[in-house]
């Protein structure tokens, strides 16, 4: 893996300045590591979804119920996804482990973490998640976060060359197809984006999907995509940034737009609405104030700190493909030296889905 100085320099003096000032915050980190997606960095990461995927309390249901009946334990109701606090953030600790462990084999935990899915991610608890799924009051569950969760762990598997991958692909592809299908079906029917900075964002929930279409080669997703963003995002202009963060944001209603349309539209098309919908980016001394957590043991404070990791991975997805924008790079790394350096050792309210958006975020920088 390349070695980001930048990012490097940016999170060493962040770590310097917090030794010169000590704060509350929790800096378990090794100052001197790069904080790169390194080996060493990727061991301390995979702890984050190891520790959480098979923790069933506390939970947080976020289901309707018909009757008594739907009262029943979540790892009944939900016998792979029921850890890590939420079906949705369960269904990304599954993706942080895969993605660590198709980037890095040798991981120390490597042996734990295949016991943990080959024991988990079988067809027969995968047919119970998608009978859950299936009834029409659940409808609208995970709609549409946890949807693009679970479409981005199955496009990662699908992308493993592994035997073990190649299995656990195909046992998930079911509960993959009916989302899909919920997809298609809910987004004629979305007449008006969702543009806050929590779950149900429509862009964030779009662009993961958006991916999967691309990967596996999904046409009728991939184009109903791409036309219901043009429907909803192309006639923007001056998105008011200076707006954000809202107290609980993990998601910048501005950036994951603009992630959004930079996958759907042609460069030179793109490059001309960004220029109507955020101009001050293009700006070499462009900055924006990184977000920050008063309470990291609060489980809606400390989205902020997810809002640091998912601006920066969208900073780097435009500083990657344009190099006119190459300087919110640095920006980025900001963001992540905000962030970071507080991830292990956290609180579970935030160690249980906080992993996986750094991970996002380090892959972008590393593109």
């Amino acid at each position: 893996m390349q070695t980001l100085r930048p990012l490097f320099i940016a999170l060493l003096s962040a770590a310097l300045l917090q030794a010169c000032f000590p704060t509350n915050q929790n800096t378990n980190m090794d100052s001197t590591s790069s904080h790169s997606l390194t080996l060493s960095e990727a061991n301390k990461l995979v702890e984050l979804p190891l520790h959480c995927v098979e923790t069933p309390y506390p939970y947080k249901t976020g289901a309707v119920l018909g009757s008594a009946d739907d009262l029943k334990e979540p790892s009944v109701l939900h016998p792979v996804f029921y850890g890590c606090f939420d079906w949705h953030s369960a269904v990304h600790g599954y993706w942080s482990m895969v993605t660590l462990l198709q980037q890095y084999p040798d991981l120390e935990q490597a042996d734990e973490v295949r016991a943990v899915l080959k024991r988990n991610l079988t067809a027969e608890n995968v047919a119970r998640e998608v009978d859950f799924f299936s009834k029409d009051i659940n409808d609208s569950f995970e709609r549409t976060y946890g949807w693009a969760w679970l479409l981005k762990l199955s496009d990662e598997l699908h992308s493993w060359e592994d035997p073990m991958a190649k299995e656990l692909a195909a046992n998930l592809q079911p509960l993959a197809d009916l989302i899909v299908e919920r997809y298609i079906n809910f987004l004629p029917r979305l007449v008006y984006p969702v543009r806050v900075g929590e779950h149900t964002n429509t862009a964030f929930g779009l662009s993961f999907a958006y991916d999967y279409a691309v990967n596996r080669e999904h046409t009728e997703l991939q184009q109903l995509i791409a036309q219901r963003a043009k429907d909803y995002f192309s006639e923007d202009k001056k998105c008011p940034i200076a707006w954000e963060p809202s107290g609980y944001d993990f998601l910048s209603p501005c950036l994951e737009e603009i992630g959004l349309m930079q996958r759907v539209l042609p460069k030179q098309q793109f490059l001309t609405w960004l220029d109507d919908f955020m101009p001050q980016l293009a700006d070499p001394g462009y900055s924006l104030a990184v977000g920050k957590v008063s309470d990291r043991t609060d489980g809606k404070l400390v989205h902020l700190d997810g809002l640091n990791f998912s601006r920066a991975w969208n900073l780097y997805a435009l500083a990657n493909q344009y190099p006119q924008h190459e300087h919110l790079r640095e920006v980025a790394d900001k963001h992540m030296a905000q962030s970071y350096p507080n991830l292990i050792g956290d609180s579970y309210e935030g160690g249980h889905w906080l992993g996986s958006f750094a991970i996002q975020a380090l892959n972008q920088a590393q593109q």
